[in-house]
């Protein structure tokens, strides 16, 4: 009797722990397997939307992509073939600038003028005054190719070059032109640092012991 009773108490036992042990994997690997599906799923998901973003791309390189090819259909042959033309040039800034009849849109670099010179006003009316000079400000489309220097010299050259530009259009524009004084060059620029001074001019303090 004593042995039944041990036996069945082992046997209860064993039985006890192999349905223990038999739960534990069972929920250890249910929660891995959803882990790893979430995981994967939110992996693919953000490859997914990183793919599209990447696929339409940012709404300023499809309008520049856009001008572009408008430029390119406006001006065949490309700017170098143009009659119309002028260049103008203030401190480091080169501005390349071509005129055709049109609305009086102006294009910089394959960008809209008020985009490229960041809306100020200054910079915008430097641009404006040769054609406003003339009347031409709804007559002509004005496109330009700038580089070097910064903002404002690039705006003063194109002023220069839009001015040089009206002469070939008709010699006639030279007098109102000049007496407003758009066709000179301005020849000033930054002036050079000197040996023992801070910059051009300014020397460090002086002291007299």
């Amino acid at each position: 009797m004593a042995l039944s009773i041990s036996s069945l108490t082992s046997s209860l036992s064993s039985l006890s722990f192999s349905s223990h042990i038999s739960q534990r994997p069972s929920s250890l690997s249910f929660v891995r397997s959803n882990s790893l599906s979430i995981s994967h799923l939110t992996k693919t998901h953000s490859l997914a939307v990183v793919a599209s973003a990447a696929a339409v791309g940012s709404p300023l390189e499809l309008k520049t992509a856009d001008l572009k090819k408008y430029v390119k259909s406006r001006l065949p042959g490309g700017f170098a073939a143009q009659t119309i033309i002028g260049t103008g040039r203030r401190k480091c800034a080169i501005a390349r600038v071509v005129l055709q009849e049109g609305t009086g849109k102006v294009i910089i670099n394959y960008r809209d003028a008020k985009d490229y010179l960041q809306g100020n006003p200054l910079w915008l009316q430097y641009v404006k005054v040769p054609l406003a000079t003339l009347g031409y400000e709804s007559s002509y489309d004005v496109f330009v190719k700038a580089h070097g220097g910064g903002l404002s010299g690039q705006a003063q050259a194109i002023s220069l070059g839009i001015a040089r530009a009206l002469l070939k259009v008709s010699e006639d524009h030279r007098r109102p032109l000049r007496k407003e004084g758009l066709l000179t060059r301005d020849s000033r620029v930054v002036e050079r640092k000197k040996v023992g001074l801070k910059k051009a001019r300014k020397a460090p303090q002086f002291s007299k012991r």
